[in-house]
């Protein structure tokens, strides 16, 4: 009976190994298998992680099939011992595990997190192969639609739906933005997902080391099209980009206001797009809410609030005195014209003139 426990052992060890693969194998094919310089860190961090709560992990896997083999009622060799209540060294063993694995994650983290933060402009672009100096990244943004991806290269003066082209080891950098609702820009292979919210920009840089064909997700639930909004990640040799870029300004399409008004309404399972051009300063319009004629930017409305309350203006060297507070109660704080000139009294309302 005594030659069972190493084989008990033994089938707890490949029963837990096989359980790990199975769990990791739905990641293998971007988030383990990175093609860019960015998703290679995070993956590496991901596996060191694991690695390190492994060594708390095994053990007691291993010391529940000893001990209970070790205990069990039927060992004529166990040893019972009613008056234990303590032991300095198993106390040691016990506390010293676990605050080493948080000293190890915590350093980890906290480097990592400024290491790879999405704003952060890339030092490197592969290991041990820092940016050339005097680099322009690509610029492209990034419109999380309902429910489908707007890309825009404003440098280039095309623009994509649901296609995503990049030159290889050439740094990218995104600026992301959303139109109604909370999306998730997410390409596992190239970096981590990044938000995308209304009105305002966020930002991701992020370069790709090797030729991919791949897929980019919403990894924020959005409602009924959320499971279709996906889009077609392809990395390319620059030769092979600059053929698809002309490709591109080829097809004759362009985006301007009504044709972007056109393409915002709600859809699912929307095609691949192409737009030969881009109207100047789409992005940004869509990022203040102020692409419909006659809207006003938010940009522009909050500028002049700042006006009317005795605040800087932009590039002004000169800051005024601070303004007198209204006092709580105050109707100032009701007024809403300034936001909305529709609202002031006597005036006509979109809809009702």
């Amino acid at each position: 009976m005594r030659r069972q426990a190493p084989n008990l052992i033994g089938h707890g060890l490949r029963l837990g190994l096989l359980a790990m693969s199975a769990l990791l194998g739905g990641c293998s094919r971007d988030v383990m298998n990175p093609a860019g310089d960015i998703a290679l860190q995070q993956r590496n961090l991901i596996l060191f992680a694991t690695l390190v709560m492994l060594l708390i992990i095994v053990p007691v896997m291993v010391l529940i099939v000893l001990f209970a083999w070790r205990y069990r009622r039927g060992n004529p060799n166990k040893t019972y011992d009613p008056g234990f209540d303590h032991s300095t060294t198993l106390e040691l063993v016990i506390w010293s595990c676990p605050l080493f694995i948080i000293i190890a994650l915590s350093a980890v983290t906290w480097t990592s997190t400024h290491l790879l933060d999405p704003f952060r402009p890339l030092a490197r672009i592969a290991p041990g192969k820092p940016v050339p100096p005097g680099t322009k990244p690509l610029e492209v943004e990034v419109v999380g639609l309902d429910w489908k991806w707007l890309f825009i290269y404003p440098d280039l003066g095309i623009a994509t739906v649901n296609e995503l082209a990049l030159p290889t080891n050439v740094p990218v950098h995104f600026s992301i933005t959303s139109t109604d609702q909370f999306n998730a820009f997410y390409a596992p292979t190239l970096a981590g997902m990044v938000y995308a919210m209304p009105n305002m920009r966020s930002e991701l840089n992020a370069v790709l080391n090797r030729p991919v064909e791949t897929t980019g997700y919403s990894s924020n639930y959005t409602g009924r099209g959320f499971s279709d909004m996906q889009f077609r990640l392809r990395g390319m040799a620059p030769a092979d980009f600059d053929r698809w870029v002309a490709g591109v300004k080829g097809s004759g399409g362009g985006l301007a206001t009504q044709a972007y008004i056109a393409l915002a309404k709600p859809s699912e399972r929307a095609p691949v797009m192409h737009f030969a051009s881009v109207q100047p300063g789409l992005f940004d319009r869509i990022v203040n809410a102020c692409v419909e004629p006659g809207t006003p930017c938010q940009a522009d409305v909050m500028h002049r609030d700042m006006q009317r309350a005795g605040g800087t203006a932009p590039g002004s060297a000169v800051k005024p005195a601070a303004p007198a507070q209204p006092k709580p109660g105050d109707p100032h704080h009701r007024d809403m014209t300034r936001a909305d000139p529709s609202l002031a009294p006597g005036a006509v309302r979109a809809g009702h003139a």
